[in-house]
């Protein structure tokens, strides 16, 4: 079954992509993150999932950096949690979107494994989305690999951020 993951860097990539592929899951990356600023960091976490990708032979999709479409969903609202909400949902929903016309079983997120992020918003946001597009969301807690994953990104020279990824983050 052909599974899209929308992946938000190539640290995160790991742990769930393995842990899909053993579950029988054709896993193919989404890499859609007009969240990400500036767009220096953003070409960083890019050629982070290029190099792991090539690597862990993960075909991964990369739409175009758009990042208006950040600005536009967020708005005005520059407050944690109110705007990752809107990044989530939209993020999530143009995973599921994309999944959907290109005949994928189903759509998860790398978000999923991050000890950093609201899971319980995450997988609300993702099933809610699910049920509109008709497609199904894998909602995996992911976060037992992520300390494991992001040691073996460091020892494979993958870029590792410190910070979510949007200008709004980046002093946390």
């Amino acid at each position: 079954m052909k599974l899209l993951l929308h992946t938000c860097c190539a640290p995160c990539l790991i742990y769930p992509a393995q842990q899909l592929k053993k579950q029988g899951f054709q896993v193919t990356g989404f890499f859609y993150n007009p969240n990400i600023y500036p767009p220096e960091e953003y070409q960083k976490r890019r050629m982070g999932v290029v190099a792991l990708s090539g690597a862990d032979k993960i075909e991964v999709i990369f739409p175009e950096y758009i990042p208006s479409e950040f600005l536009s969903a967020v708005g005005e609202e520059k407050t944690r949690p109110k705007r990752c909400l809107l990044c989530w949902s939209l993020r999530l929903a143009r995973t599921a979107q994309f999944a959907k016309e290109n005949k994928f079983y189903g759509f998860s997120t790398t978000l999923l494994v991050s000890p950093y992020q609201d899971q319980e918003a995450i997988k609300k946001i993702g099933r809610e989305i699910s049920e509109k597009e008709g497609i199904f969301f894998h909602d995996e807690d992911f976060r037992p690999g992520f300390k494991k994953a992001h040691e073996q990104a460091r020892a494979k020279g993958i870029y590792c951020q410190n910070y979510c990824g949007c200008m709004y983050s980046i002093s946390r």
